[in-house]
């Protein structure tokens, strides 16, 4: 789609002339309006409220905030914080008020959605990353991963994501290149380098948590050999069990959210979409919002140590409100064999070396 313009001013009048180059984005009707509305205010909400308490959760403990597997889980709920009030607000206001903007404050609006939800992706393959070398370095975990090391690496990974999104706003932009069917101004190479990109960070993901479920199979299949330790086997067993449940559930839940919205984006570089397809896609945008709010139950909230940290919060302000003063001392108990941890131990026997992460 050749798309060149110049856009003076918001309300889209150019040469004296009211005129919206972005109509051709705007394909909802009255009613998918509404329901865009309907869906993308309360989700964007309640994804960034539920953001914003993990944030606060793990900033306010003194522990929690210096363990590097919260530092990146941190940083997962800070993107999506950011993703879910930018995309909401930005999304509702394009499709469904039609708001046009200058060229520079557009492309600075889609530069903004796109970093934030590149650095959520990015998160969750720190993230992945941090569980990885944790099951399969236990002994040298602490010393391999320290603190520091996690911020430069979150720094790096958010300068990363910020330069790829704004490459349109220096200067990346469609004309004389062919635009984009599903985004304006975006060209066709930049949105396939972004996709290349995006399937970078994916791949990291499926690789890694595939390693997981791969040596929690090969744990119960050896634990299965030895029947003279079957109580202990048997509790190992669960244990590997609930591993492999819970890491099914994050790549089916990632899977779900991101591939019908990227096979579009496939799709809309191999031929011209539709105005149906288009529709389709505005729908499926959302699962992206969906995703950013079901990250912190996933990966924050079923943590011990965060409900432990809410649990003291909650005790606190309550005795603050009593009138009796802050609480003590704060204690976090021991978090789950899900959990990558800072303090870190080898589990005995010999096929649970490199699978298991917990505690001292």
């Amino acid at each position: 789609m050749e798309i060149c313009w110049k856009i003076q001013a918001a309300n889209g009048s150019i040469d004296g002339l009211d005129f919206n180059p972005m109509k051709d984005y705007m394909i909802l009707s009255s009613s998918q309006k509404i329901a865009i509305a309907v869906l993308c205010t309360p989700l964007g909400l309640l994804s960034a409220l539920e953001n914003l308490v993990v944030l606060y959760l793990i900033l306010s403990s003194h522990q929690l905030r210096r363990k590097p597997s919260y530092l990146f889980i941190g940083s997962l709920a800070g993107a999506d914080f950011l993703a879910s009030v930018v995309f909401a607000f930005n999304f509702v206001n394009f499709h469904v008020f039609q708001g046009v903007d200058s060229k520079a404050v557009f492309l600075l609006k889609i530069g903004s959605v796109t970093m934030t939800f590149t650095a959520s992706v990015g998160s969750l393959l720190l993230t992945a990353v941090d569980r990885y070398l944790c099951l399969r370095y236990p002994p040298t975990y602490k010393a391999l991963l320290t603190r520091g090391r996690a911020l430069v690496t979150l720094g790096i990974m958010w300068v990363l994501s910020a330069l790829v999104s704004s490459l349109p706003l220096m200067g990346w932009t469609c004309c004389p290149k062919p635009c984009s069917e599903l985004f304006p101004l975006i060209p066709n190479d930049y949105l396939l380098g972004w996709l290349l990109f995006i399937a970078v960070l994916f791949s990291g993901i499926i690789y890694t948590y595939a390693h997981v479920l791969w040596k929690a199979h090969q744990h119960v299949a050896s634990l299965a050999e030895h029947r003279d330790r079957q109580v202990l086997g048997m509790a190992r067993m669960r244990l590997d069990v609930r591993l492999a449940k819970t890491l099914g559930v994050l790549l089916a839940v990632l899977f779900t959210c991101w591939v019908p919205v990227l096979t579009l984006m496939v799709y809309s570089l191999a031929t011209t979409p539709s105005k149906q397809v288009k529709k389709v896609f505005a729908f499926c945008s959302l699962l992206c919002l969906v995703n950013s709010m079901v990250n912190p139950i996933i990966y924050a909230l079923r943590s011990g140590e965060i409900r432990s940290s809410a649990h003291h919060r909650l005790a606190h302000w309550k005795k603050c409100l009593r009138g009796l003063g802050p609480e003590g001392k704060e204690e976090v108990p021991r978090s789950s064999v899900t959990e990558t941890e800072a303090d870190v131990k080898i589990t005995l026997g010999p096929d649970s070396r490199e699978l298991y992460c917990s505690d001292h």
